[in-house]
C-alpha cells in the first residue's frame, strides 16, 4: 500500500511542490494550508507519516502536535525556518520525531523520511515477545512482561535516545530535553542517570539494548537482536 502522507504547509508553492514530489514517489498525500484544516483531517483518517510546518495560521505546528500526541503515536517530522537549538529541542520534547530545518533539499527530506518510516516499519516487525516496549502510558520500558520501574527522566532520556537510532546525543541537548536545565561541565546528574537506566534494562534482561558513551560527544544507543 502506498504510505499515507499528511503535508500541513502555509507557503503555496511549497506545498505544491512537495506535494508532487511525494505523490511522483507514490505517496497518497492530503495537503492541508493551515492547522486548523490539519487538524480536522487527523480526527478524520490515519497516516503513516505527518510533515508539519512550525509556524502555520490558525492552529501552529507545535499546538497541533501537542493535540496529535495526546491521541496517535503517528510519526511527526516538522520543519521550519526557524533554526535555533531551543526550537529543535522545543520540538523533540513535545513528541517529533525530527526536525528538517528550512530551506531543505529534496534528497535530505527523502533520506529523512526514509529513514523515518523505515524505523516505524521495524519498531512494528520487532513488536514480539524478546522486544523491549515504551510504554508510554505507564512511563516505563518493559521486556518480557517485566517493567523496569524509570523515573520520568529515565524514561525521558531512554524516548530520546531511541527516537535518535545511531546518532550520538550532545550532553547539552541531554540536559536540555530530558533534564530541563542548561549543561555545565560539573553537573553529573546526566551521567548518574545514565548509569541507573544501564542497571535498570539489564535488571529486565534487556542486555542488548545499550546506552553508549561517545568521547566529546555524549550518548548513543544501541540495539542489537535479542538473543
Amino acid at each position: 500500500m502506498s504510505p499515507r502522507l499528511l503535508l500541513a504547509e502555509d507557503d503555496l508553492n511549497l506545498r505544491q511542490d512537495l506535494q508532487r514530489h511525494f505523490l511522483r514517489r507514490g505517496f497518497a498525500v492530503h495537503a492541508c494550508e493551515n492547522g486548523s484544516q490539519a487538524q480536522a483531517v487527523l480526527e478524520q483518517g490515519a497516516f503513516d507519516l505527518v510533515l508539519l510546518d512550525i509556524m502555520l495560521p490558525g492552529t501552529d505546528g507545535l499546538s497541533l502536535l501537542d493535540q496529535l500526541r495526546r491521541k496517535q503515536a503517528v510519526p511527526v517530522m516538522l520543519m521550519s525556518a526557524l533554526g535555533a537549538e531551543q526550537d529543535r529541542i522545543s520540538g523533540f520534547t513535545r513528541g517529533a520525531d525530527d526536525y528538517l530545518p528550512k530551506p531543505f533539499s529534496l534528497a535530505e527530506l527523502d533520506a529523512r523520511v526514509d529513514a523515518l518510516l523505515r524505523r516505524v516499519a521495524l519498531d512494528r516487525r520487532t513488536t514480539t515477545r524478546d522486544a523491549v516496549r515504551l510504554d508510554e502510558s505507564g512511563q516505563d520500558v518493559v521486556h518480557r512482561g517485566r517493567h523496569a520501574g524509570l523515573t520520568a527522566s529515565e524514561y525521558r532520556l531512554l524516548a530520546t535516545l531511541r527516537a535518535h537510532p545511531g546518532e550520538a546525543l550532545s550532553k547539552a541537548f541531554l540536559y536540555q530535553t530530558v533534564l530541563h536545565r542548561a549543561y555545565t561541565r560539573l553537573d553529573r546528574g546526566l551521567d548518574v542517570h545514565v548509569c541507573n537506566l544501564r542497571r535498570k534494562l539489564a535488571a529486565i534482561g534487556a542486555v542488548h539494548v545499550q546506552i553508549q558513551s561517545v568521547r566529546s560527544q555524549g550518548y548513543i544507543l544501541v540495539e542489537t537482536e535479542p538473543s
